[in-house]
C-alpha cells in the first residue's frame, strides 16, 4: 500500500502549488489543501465572471454591428437612389440643352424675320424722306378727283400706316417672346444644374457616412475578435483551474486514506509491542522458576520481525526518442532540437510569453523536467498543447508545449525528464512548424503574468 501511495502522490503535483512535493518535502496538511482548493474555487468564480462579462460584451458588440449593418444597408440604398436621380437630372439637363439648341435656331429665324421687317421699314423711311414724308401722303389724299376717290385714297394711306405699325408691333412681340423663352430655358437649366449639384453633394455625404460606418463596423468586429479571444483564454484558464481543483480533491481523499492507514499501522505496531512485552514478561517468570529455563529464555521469547520497509516506486518508463535532445543535468532540459527563432518579449504588438524552437521533419518534444500533465488538449490558439506541473526544491513550475502535431501523454500522467510528450507541429495559431515553449514560476494563467524567460533556465 505504501508503494501505491508513493506513486499516487507523484501524480497530483499541480500548477497552483505542490500538493505532494518531491521526496524529502513533507506533504501539505489536509486543511492547507482544502484552503488551496477554496482559493482555486474563488479564482475560478472570478474567471467565470470574466467569461460572463466577455460574452455580454460580445452580445453588445454584435447588437451594435447589426445596427451598423442596417445603417449601411440604408446608406447603400440611399446612394443607389441618388445615382438614379443624378442620372435622371443629367438626362433632363441634356434634354434642356437640346431645347436650348432648338431655341437658338428659332432665335436665328426670328432675328432674320426682324431683320427683314427692319429692311422694309427702312426702305419706306427712305421713301418718305425722298417724297417729303407725310406731305406726300397728304398730296395723295388731296389729289383725289372725287369724294369716292378721296375716301379710297384715305383708306389706302391708313392701311399703309397700319401695316407699318403692325410691323413694329410684331417686332416688339417677337423680341419679347425671344426674351421670355431665353429666360425660361435658362432658369430651367439653372434649376436642373442646382438640383444636380445638391444631389451630388448629398451623394458625397452619403459616401462619407458609408465610409465612417464601414470603419466603425471593422472596429466593432476587431473588438469582438479580441473579446472572443479573451473569452477563449478565460475558458482555458477555467478548465485548467477545474483540472487543478479536481486533482486537489483527489489529493485530499488520498491524504485522508494515507492518514487512516498510518493510524492503522500505528495500532498494529502498538499491538505488536504489547505482545512482545507480554512474551518478555512470561519469559522472565519462567527464568525465575527455573535456572535452566534462564539459558533458553532467549530462544523461547524471540522478538517479532520488524515490518518490511516500503519498496521504492518504479521509475516512469520513457518513450522511444528519435533525434531528441540529450537530457541535461540542470533543473530543466531542452524540450526539443532545433533553432530558437523567437524569444520572450513583445512581438506583433502582443506579449510573446515563451520561446519558439523550429526544425523540419519529425522532431520529438520532451518534458523539460519530471512532473505531472495538468492538461493535454486541443486549443484554438495553442493547437495541440501539453501543460506540465513540476515541483522542484519546494517551488512549483509550469511548462507549456504548444502547436504540436500530436500528443503522447494524457491528463494526470506522470512524466519523467526527457520523456517524449509529443511531436513538433504547426497547429493552432501558427505560421510554420515549431515548438512554442513557455516556463512559468507558479501556475499558468491567461494573462501569463508568471512567465519567465526559458533561456535563463534551460541548458541550450
Amino acid at each position: 500500500m505504501k508503494k501505491k501511495f508513493i506513486a499516487l502522490n507523484t501524480t497530483i503535483m499541480l500548477g497552483l502549488g505542490s500538493v505532494f512535493a518531491l521526496p524529502n518535502v513533507h506533504a501539505e496538511s489536509i486543511s492547507d489543501m482544502k484552503q488551496k482548493q477554496q482559493d482555486i474555487q474563488d479564482k475560478r468564480a472570478g474567471v467565470q465572471s470574466g467569461i460572463h462579462n466577455a460574452e455580454k460584451k460580445i452580445n453588445q458588440l454584435q447588437d451594435k454591428q447589426e445596427t451598423v449593418d442596417q445603417q449601411l444597408s440604408r446608406l447603400e440604398a440611399a446612394i443607389d437612389d441618388s445615382v438614379k436621380k443624378i442620372d435622371e437630372k443629367n438626362s433632363q439637363i441634356a434634354s434642356t440643352k437640346a431645347d436650348i439648341e432648338k431655341l437658338k435656331k428659332e432665335i436665328a429665324v426670328l432675328k432674320e424675320r426682324i431683320k427683314q421687317r427692319n429692311q422694309v421699314l427702312k426702305e419706306r423711311a427712305v421713301s418718305f424722306q425722298e417724297s417729303g414724308g407725310d406731305v406726300s401722303y397728304l398730296e395723295v389724299i388731296l389729289g383725289s378727283s372725287s369724294f369716292s376717290d378721296f375716301v379710297g385714297r384715305v383708306n389706302a394711306v391708313a392701311t399703309i400706316v397700319d401695316a407699318d405699325q403692325e410691323i413694329l408691333k410684331q417686332n416688339e412681340q417677337d423680341k419679347k417672346d425671344l426674351e421670355d423663352k431665353q429666360k425660361s430655358v435658362e432658369k430651367k437649366l439653372a434649376d436642373l444644374e442646382g438640383m444636380l449639384a445638391d444631389l451630388k453633394n448629398m451623394q458625397s455625404n452619403l459616401i462619407v457616412q458609408k465610409k465612417q460606418k464601414t470603419v466603425l463596423m471593422a472596429q466593432l468586429k476587431k473588438k469582438e475578435r479580441d473579446t472572443d479571444e479573451e473569452r477563449m483564454g478565460l475558458k482555458e484558464e477555467s478548465e485548467t483551474l477545474a483540472a487543478q481543483e479536481s486533482a486537489i480533491k483527489k489529493a485530499i481523499e488520498l491524504e485522508k486514506t494515507r492518514q487512516a492507514e498510518l493510524a492503522a499501522a500505528r495500532k498494529r505496531a502498538a499491538e505488536e509491542a504489547a505482545k512482545r512485552a507480554e512474551e518478555a514478561k512470561k519469559a522472565a517468570a519462567a527464568a525465575a522458576a527455573s535456572h535452566h529455563a534462564k539459558r533458553s529464555s532467549s530462544s523461547h521469547s524471540s522478538s517479532p520481525a520488524p515490518a518490511p520497509a516500503p519498496a521504492p516506486a518504479p521509475a516512469p518508463s520513457e518513450s522511444e526518442h528519435h533525434d531528441a535532445p540529450a537530457v541535461s543535468s540542470g533543473m530543466f532540459t531542452r524540450p526539443s532540437a532545433g533553432v530558437v527563432t523567437s524569444q520572450l518579449g513583445s512581438r506583433w504588438n502582443k506579449f510573446h510569453a515563451g520561446i519558439d524552437i523550429a526544425a523540419p521533419g519529425t522532431n520529438p518534444v520532451v518534458a523539460a523536467a519530471d512532473g505531472v500533465v495538468i492538461r493535454s488538449y486541443l486549443s484554438s490558439t495553442y493547437g495541440n498543447c501539453v501543460m506540465i506541473s513540476h515541483s522542484i526544491n519546494g517551488q512549483v513550475y509550469t511548462t507549456v508545449y504548444a502547436h504540436l502535431r500530436s500528443r503522447n501523454v494524457g491528463n494526470g500522467q506522470v512524466v519523467a525528464k526527457g520523456q517524449q510528450v509529443g511531436i513538433m507541429g504547426n497547429t493552432g495559431h501558427s505560421t510554420g512548424q515549431h515548438l512554442h515553449f513557455e516556463l512559468h514560476i507558479g501556475p499558468w494563467n491567461v494573462g501569463k503574468t508568471n512567465a519567465v524567460n526559458p533561456l535563463n533556465y534551460l541548458n541550450m
